[in-house]
């Protein structure tokens, strides 16, 4: 379920108590008629089954709450009670699939942003990869992926896409390009300065690095795991899945691939560059696609707000 905190404007108070008390997959309605000074209204309460989420928010919307007072939603991850039992009963559908939409939109926009932090762990994700890649390591290239957070922005692209947010699109388009850029150059950096400090190999050869060769050269199957990566991501934002969230940053390249374009760039193998550069494109093309096809499914049994 989820927890609706509203501030609503008084003269459709009463209307909107009436609304959510009738409504069958509400329940736990409280009033407090006491003002608030800002915005000014009056404090209602509720919880909502996640399947009924998005009709009880669009009502309120079209009852211009959120202009005048404020729409707050929280996940509840437990509630103990024989009308929380009953109001997800009545309501369609089964919670864990449901979309919360504004929860969706929340999460794009904070996403979509660029932030000091997502840019230093996307360049020390591409210089923990280039070391994996020059040591032939596939625990680091593992380990860089989990620590990735490229996904954020690709999920933000993806909700926009299907929410049709122009700006929540270009935003994310814009952070992305960024953090890969950011990325692309700090493996550049550190392979580089590997080298003066005698850390890195003299040479950059595929006969030494058999294990993580297959970053550079991408295939049919770097295009499956990618599409499939898509579906399983999308479908762990929407239903707070973190396990199989983790899962989906290790499967793709995508950090891997941005740090093989920064090491090959540092030993002039220009090849390795485009080979890296395509499996980036494999993987960034497989998991939006995906990811909006997953939501634009989910979409059909969950109603979006107007």
């Amino acid at each position: 379920m989820v927890h609706l905190r509203l501030i609503v404007p008084s003269e459709v108070a009463d209307r909107v108590v009436e609304h959510l008390v009738a409504h069958p997959g509400v329940a736990h309605v409280a009033h407090l008629p006491s003002l608030t000074t800002s915005p000014p209204g009056q404090v209602v309460v509720c919880d909502v089954a996640r399947e009924a989420a998005n009709e009880v928010i669009e009502w309120l919307q079209g009852q211009e709450v959120h202009r005048g007072g404020a729409i707050s939603v929280e996940a509840l991850q437990a509630v103990v009670s024989d009308a929380a039992a009953a109001a997800e009963r009545r309501a369609p559908g089964q919670g864990a699939d449901a979309l919360v939409w504004e929860e969706l939109d929340a999460r794009a926009r904070e996403d979509s942003c660029v932030t000091a932090s997502f840019l230093i762990f996307m360049a020390i994700a591409a210089v923990i990869a280039g070391i994996g890649i020059l040591l032939d390591a596939p625990i680091l290239i593992v380990g860089a992926m989990v620590v990735g957070p490229e996904y954020g922005p690709l999920c933000a692209l993806c909700v926009g896409a299907v929410r049709r947010r122009r700006a929540t699109v270009a935003a994310a388009v814009q952070t992305l390009a960024r953090g890969l850029t950011l990325a692309a150059a700090a493996a550049l950096v550190a392979t580089s300065a590997f080298r003066v400090a005698g850390l890195g190999p003299e040479r950059y050869d595929l006969d030494d690095r058999q294990l993580t060769a297959f970053i550079s050269h991408p295939d049919g199957m770097a295009a499956v795991v990618a599409v499939l990566a898509g579906v399983v991501g999308m479908l762990s934002v929407t239903e707070a899945r973190a396990g199989a969230l983790i899962g989906v940053l290790v499967s793709v390249t995508t950090i891997p691939a941005v740090a093989n374009i920064g090491v090959a760039t540092a030993y002039g193998r220009w090849s390795e560059v485009g080979g890296a550069a395509l499996q980036l494109a494999v993987n960034v093309i497989g998991l939006v696609l995906a990811g909006i096809v997953t939501l634009v499914l989910q979409s059909r049994a969950t109603r979006a707000p107007a």
